[in-house]
């Protein structure tokens, strides 16, 4: 108040009158009491300006500017590089928290988070999401759902599947038990849990929040929601053996993120469907698409997303002979390993003989991405054993069982045990190898289960 008279040329007399005196104009300036309602209304008039303005400080124009400042920076994140809207998304954070705009402070810690999730930079993500709900702590559940599933997603990048996985049923279980049936949030949600579902083998429960989230699709106006439950439905099509239709429901969602403009999540399309093509045998299309994959999140240096790209690409250039195409791709991914050599004493979990896990240098590691980079050792794995190099080969297989326990990726788990005691057999080591198909058994590798390539053929049925 004091600011504005004096810019206008006010005396405290001329802003009381006729209502007031100087006096009080005097104590509201120095802090002493608060004005009441209609004190705040005539001020303001004679200030001319709002009553909110007075009271807060903040512009009637500041919080739509910083709205659509951060409408902006979502475009730039779903069009330009995550970099480049992360320093947008830290500015707008710091006018919202000087605003004192709690909303406006969340949705820039979410894009924050999800920038952070592009850059493979998962422990920031956590944090900016957990940020976001605690400033949300005091609204209803449907507005902290993207930050718990942001948290979920950065959990499951992480390899922490089960962590992943229970974030989003508790959320899916107060949501239901409160009767907050916000189709919005659901979706999200039941979309979420699909990928984290099918890695650990719970195929039944991935079916089910894929039907549930179809189910929700006809109620829900965002597009891009629509999208990314076309995304993840796909999955489950193709642990159904309907690859036809997990790449109809791709062909949806790519067309959606193209007239969106959401370039990222074009890339994921590109990446699902060479996925689905590789799980199909189809390797020509399969390497066509994760090349473009590949070259879209590099292009945005997309970093984690890009490097888990080559490590499926390497796996279509080896199955289609380009072994050596496909080591060079693989080698800046990871640590050179130097675990001790396996012996037939040195067992995990059921008996399996162990490893290290990836090493801190590479792009993989066993905090980022470890799916694929146990994905990345058992194809090294397989590469040495092709040129007959079983130390090595064991070494990798030893390395990938490591990172796969941990992670709890069941259909990775189930045929790294097959591979690895296949080749404790072949050296004569066959109580080793018995431990490895042991720990195998305990899981189930089928199609949509594996990070790379094709299930391995089931056993021949006893007639």
């Amino acid at each position: 108040m004091l600011r504005l008279r004096t810019e206008r040329g006010l005396t405290q007399r001329q802003l009381a009158e006729p209502a007031y005196t100087a006096a009080y104009v005097s104590t509201l300036e120095a802090g002493r009491v608060r004005p009441s309602d209609a004190a705040l209304r005539h001020l303001a008039g004679r200030l001319g300006t709002s009553p909110d303005e007075l009271a807060t400080g903040r512009s009637p124009r500041a919080a739509t500017e910083l709205r659509m400042g951060l409408t902006d920076a979502r475009r730039t994140l779903a069009t330009g590089a995550a970099r480049d809207a992360a320093d947008a998304f830290a500015a707008l954070l710091d006018r919202a928290r000087h605003l004192a705009l709690p909303a406006e402070q969340a949705t820039a810690l979410l894009g924050l988070g999800d920038c952070a999730l592009e850059s493979g930079e998962l422990a920031t993500a956590r944090q900016r999401f957990e940020e976001a709900e605690r400033l949300l702590a005091d609204e209803p559940l449907p507005r902290r759902v993207p930050a718990i599933r942001g948290r979920a997603t950065a959990h499951l990048l992480a390899g922490e599947l089960r962590y992943s996985c229970y974030l989003l049923e508790s959320a899916l279980d107060e949501l239901n038990a409160a009767g907050l049936h916000d189709p919005d949030a659901l979706l999200l949600l039941y979309t979420a849990a699909i990928a984290p579902y099918m890695d650990m083998g719970a195929h039944a429960r991935a079916a089910q929040a894929a039907e549930l989230a179809l189910a929700l699709a006809p109620r829900v106006a965002d597009p891009a929601l629509v999208a990314g439950m076309h995304r993840g439905v796909a999955r489950t099509l193709i642990a159904e053996g309907r690859t036809a239709e997990a790449d109809a429901s791709l062909a949806k969602a790519q067309e959606l993120y193209q007239q969106l403009h959401i370039h990222t999540e074009l890339a994921h399309c590109h990446w699902m469907r060479g996925y689905v093509h590789a799980q199909d045998g189809d390797l020509p299309r399969a390497e066509e698409e994760l090349r473009t994959a590949r070259s879209m999140l590099a292009s945005r240096r997309a970093a984690l997303f890009t490097v888990q790209v080559e490590v499926e690409l390497a796996d279509v250039l080896r199955r289609r002979g380009k072994t050596d195409e496909a080591r060079e791709l693989l080698r800046p991914l990871l640590a050179t390993p130097t675990p001790s050599r396996a012996e037939p004493a040195a067992t995990g979990p059921g008996g399996a003989a162990t490893g290290p896990a990836a090493g801190p240098t590479g792009g993989l590691t066993a905090e980022r991405g470890a799916v694929h980079a146990g994905g990345a050792h058992r194809l090294l794995g397989l590469i040495a054993e092709e040129r007959g190099d079983l130390e090595a080969a064991e070494e990798h297989y030893c390395a990938a069982l490591s990172l796969l326990e941990r992670s709890g990726a069941a259909g990775d788990l189930a045929d790294l045990c097959r591979l690895l005691g296949d080749l404790l057999r072949r050296t004569g080591r066959v109580e080793a190898a018995l431990d490895a198909y042991r720990t195998g058994l305990g899981h189930r590798a089928a199609p949509g289960t594996t990070a790379l390539g094709p299930a391995p053929a089931g056993p021949p049925t006893p007639h």
